[in-house]
């Protein structure tokens, strides 16, 4: 017996309502991230820290009542998490999600179509954060990419089937005394994509691990009040022991 189109046209017009029910969620996402305000917010926590309403209000150049109706619609949106100690109200990145949101939307703006430093602390500023930075929890620009090159090279990281570890790259961790502990559904190894290298360094667990490591032994320092960060003496020497990775190279 055919079937009847009259069902066949319901069961459709159901799936095409299922579909559109993203449409709402979709457009409330979007416009909480088209603002400029919020945008400087967001980017600014992808340092993985907490940070204060005053902190962010006065990094991105607001008063701090708007700063306050802005953290509200974020935090709302599920965008941010909220704590409070004492006095002090603090916001971060909701998850680890919501950070690879930031990072891959901030990947798609071409280099070119950037605003150009207005002053040499711009300038200055935009040049640490190339040679290194924290994308929220793991190394990004040029030092996440040599990270993620070293790891590679020397057979403890596949790239060919998308992030995987090997067995020997598992071995290197555990031998340099850098665990991995799985948090709940977040994958090893991933690709995330570097928004001024234009290639994919090194996130997930193990690029967690890895960025966590390096700040706690003081391979890594943060320098200003951005997500920026330099190699020290002592992150060059044990970087060139570890991975082979020139001395000087990360300067």
């Amino acid at each position: 017996m055919p079937k009847c189109p009259y069902r066949m046209l319901e069961r459709m017009t159901s799936r095409h309502r299922s579909r559109d029910a993203q449409a709402p969620r979709l457009a409330r996402l979007a416009g909480l991230i088209a603002d400029e305000t919020r945008a400087a917010f967001l980017l600014a926590l992808l340092d993985g820290r907490a940070w204060t309403a005053g902190e962010l209000a006065r990094h991105a150049g607001v008063a701090a009542s708007t700063a306050s109706e802005h953290l509200g619609k974020l935090v709302a949106g599920g965008l941010l998490a909220e704590e409070r100690q004492g006095r002090h109200r603090y916001v971060r990145l909701a998850d680890g999600r919501t950070a690879q949101l930031v990072e891959d939307l901030a990947a798609q703006v071409a280099p070119g179509a950037l605003e150009q430093p207005r002053t040499l602390r711009e300038s200055s500023a935009g040049t640490a954060m190339a040679r290194g930075r924290t994308c929220y929890d793991h190394l990004a620009g040029r030092l996440g990419i040599a990270l993620t090159d070293a790891l590679t090279g020397r057979g403890l990281l596949r790239q060919d089937t998308g992030f995987a570890l090997t067995d020997d790259g598992l071995k290197w961790f555990a031998d340099a005394g850098i665990g991995l502990e799985p948090t709940g559904r977040r994958p090893l190894a991933r690709a995330c994509l570097d928004w001024t290298e234009r290639r994919p360094h090194l996130a997930g667990v193990a690029g967690a691990a890895l960025c966590r490591h390096a700040l706690d032994a003081g391979w890594c320092v943060r320098i200003g009040s951005e997500r920026a960060v330099k190699v020290t003496d002592q992150g060059e020497r044990a970087l060139a022991a570890l991975l082979g990775i020139a001395t000087g190279a990360l300067r």
